[in-house]
């Protein structure tokens, strides 16, 4: 399956989160800040539109809501990252 447009913009977030949270990391956690739009099409990406786990980003393997479905919270070999709105 070919990721829609929606879907391509929420991965290109998350290959920017991962990136970003190496600079961010400490004690094995990482929290990145997006706008609530751009923290929406994350969302969208992972929990709503039924995108294929093999076209999400290699480095997470695992992912969910916490706080209320405020925060997505991705896990990684090397740390786990919360991703909030501003």
């Amino acid at each position: 399956m070919d990721p829609n447009l929606h879907q391509k913009q929420g991965i290109n977030h998350l290959n920017r989160v991962l990136n970003y949270a190496n600079f961010v990391v400490e004690d094995g956690k990482a929290t990145v800040h997006l706008t609530p739009e751009d923290w929406h099409v994350v969302a969208d990406t992972l929990f709503h539109m039924e995108t294929p786990r093999e076209v999400l980003p290699d480095a997470i393997s695992g992912f969910q809501l916490t706080a209320g479905n405020q925060i997505i919270e991705l896990t990684t070999a090397d740390c786990v990252i919360a991703i909030e709105m501003i």
